[in-house]
């Protein structure tokens, strides 16, 4: 097993690695949530997590490769989560609906992820510059809730649409949602996610 002062990058890694890795991004989100994007040091992660910069950077090549498996690590969270909840479910409808609130009811346990995702997206850039995520990093989703439009307009559930329009739509309606409970802790954020659902079920509903 390697020692926490050799390099990373290497495949393989052992359950202790897993867990140091995780640890370590439990804290970065912990830290951005609190202090922002440009605070959030490797030195100040390492800080709330009680180790020493050299291990984070045994584990991540460096800060933008950190930011970049927070936000893996929490669309995995997500993806995991709702695909649980689908999982037995028949219709279009009911799949459309338990997107909408199974996101919401995963997310409200965690917070601190959807603050540290604002400030990642707003603020992490590519090599020339520009935001490392954006409206061609939804691709993926768009094409997941593409297939649910398709499989309810195939059964005739779902009446005629743009389906690449209904999902742009129904991605940006979420991230406002998270956005406004964010910036309102105390927004009910159930209530929300519940008449998001019924109204994008009369969107689409045939």
């Amino acid at each position: 097993m390697r020692s926490e002062n050799e390099p990373s990058g290497q495949k393989g890694r052992s359950f202790i690695e897993e867990a140091r890795r995780a640890q370590i991004i439990a804290a970065a989100i912990e830290v951005i949530a609190d202090v922002g994007f440009a605070q959030a040091s490797l030195a100040r992660i390492a800080k709330h997590a009680g180790i020493s910069k050299g291990v984070i950077s045994y584990h991540f090549a460096g800060k933008d490769e950190l930011m970049e498996e927070i936000v893996d690590h929490t669309y995995t969270g997500i993806y995991e989560y709702v695909l649980a909840e689908m999982r037995g479910l028949t219709t279009p409808t009911e799949l459309l609906r338990t997107q909408i609130l199974g996101v919401a009811e995963h997310m409200r346990g965690h917070r601190d992820q959807l603050k540290a995702l604002g400030e990642i997206f707003m603020n992490l850039r590519d090599a020339e510059g520009r935001p490392r995520y954006g409206v061609k990093a939804n691709e993926e989703g768009y094409q997941a809730l593409e297939r649910i439009y398709e499989f309810g307009q195939r059964t005739g559930e779902f009446r005629a649409f743009d389906q690449r329009v209904m999902a742009v739509t129904h991605s940006a309606a979420v991230d406002a949602m998270f956005a406004y409970w964010v910036a309102n802790p105390d927004h009910d954020l159930d209530a929300h996610a519940g008449e998001l659902a019924e109204l994008m079920e009369r969107a689409v509903r045939a």
